[in-house]
């Protein structure tokens, strides 16, 4: 049953990770912004005084960045275990810059083990059509872009890059084997995007990223390519607005994009009611992508609430409920990581 239904989709065949990057660079998202020039660290020391009750440390690092002969800097959060021994960690693209967050229980993810670094998305570029704000104004002069430019979710991607650049300055107590980005919506999709551009990180989670994210394009219910391109057009490089009511014509499905992460580890999250998203879509895009993976392992049917695919280096699982990066996706996330 899945297999003729990802043989209906009619997806394109994986290619190598080189060109699968390219095309989705070229077609979708476009080019990330080059490295900084130059780059260095502004670290406020404990900003939160006796956090998750001195059981980690909480300090705020602005990163001061060279780009084009102009300055760019942006703040983020880094809380760590006070235990001794290297945690593994998460760099998290949020909606927000609250520690802890609705969407983010640093308290919970400190007593698994782990650090969590943590931004807040329009620190580096507002979420809308104005590309001479943030690091936009940095790149574009008066908010023109090329047609294969990066949009939001590319400098969104690149700036996760940064926070990794910090957090290997903290070689002594972070696990790099075990580093994680990851994000929920729009956010789930910069983190897909962040690991296929940046093999430094050994694991992704897309948690109901959806449309241009982690679900397949073609049969899918919910927002489509149309929709998404005409409420969200700042998002993607604008070439991507050529498969409007074109789908079947992308040399491409976002089963490359999952695909270009391999052979490191991705983990895809859906939501039973999240039909907007569509959790039978992002399914079939793990079973897509799966043979970069070594081969996903799953029971040769659809998911259904509770299930997790946990075996290979990509997993799923679907749990009830709505869009939301909830503390039940964050326990799956942490049991993917600790399985591997």
């Amino acid at each position: 049953m899945v297999k003729k239904l990802l043989e209906e989709r009619n997806v394109p065949k994986l290619l190598s990770r080189h060109e699968m990057l390219n095309i989705l660079l070229e077609e979708e998202y476009g080019y990330l912004p080059p490295e900084p020039e130059k780059i260095s660290w502004k670290v406020e020391e404990n900003c939160i005084l006796n956090f998750c009750a001195g059981k980690a440390t909480a300090d705020k690092v602005t990163a001061v960045c060279g780009i084009n002969g102009k300055e760019f800097s942006f703040p983020f959060y880094v809380c760590i275990p006070t235990c001794e021994g290297k945690h593994p960690f998460f760099i998290h693209i949020n909606f927000r810059d609250c520690v802890p967050d609705r969407y983010m229980p640093t308290e919970e993810l400190i007593d698994h083990g782990f650090a969590v670094l943590s931004f807040c998305y329009e620190d580096i570029t507002k979420d809308n059509n104005d590309f001479t704000d943030g690091l936009a104004g940095v790149l574009y002069h008066n908010g023109v872009r090329r047609p294969n430019d990066a949009g939001k979710i590319a400098m969104w991607a690149w700036a996760a890059q940064r926070v990794m650049d910090y957090a290997q300055t903290l070689d002594t107590v972070l696990d790099f084997q075990r580093s994680v980005v990851c994000g929920h919506s729009r956010l789930g999709k910069t983190a897909l995007l962040t690991a296929a551009t940046d093999t430094r990180f050994q694991f992704a989670y897309s948690n109901d990223s959806g449309c241009s994210g982690a679900a397949i394009t073609r049969g899918k219910q919910g927002e489509r390519v149309q929709v998404i391109c005409g409420a969200f057009p700042f998002w993607f490089c604008e070439n991507y607005k050529k498969y409007i009511g074109a789908e079947e014509k992308m040399p491409f499905d976002q089963h490359y994009l999952v695909a270009a992460i391999a052979p490191r580890k991705v983990l895809i999250g859906s939501a039973s009611e999240d039909l907007w998203a569509d959790p039978v879509s992002e399914f079939l895009c793990c079973v897509a992508s799966g043979s970069a993976f070594g081969g996903f392992v799953y029971e040769g049917r659809l998911p259904e609430i509770g299930d997790k695919f946990f075996e290979g280096n990509i997993g799923y699982h679907l749990r009830e409920g709505l869009h939301y990066f909830s503390r039940e996706d964050w326990q799956r996330l942490i049991e993917f990581v600790n399985s591997k």
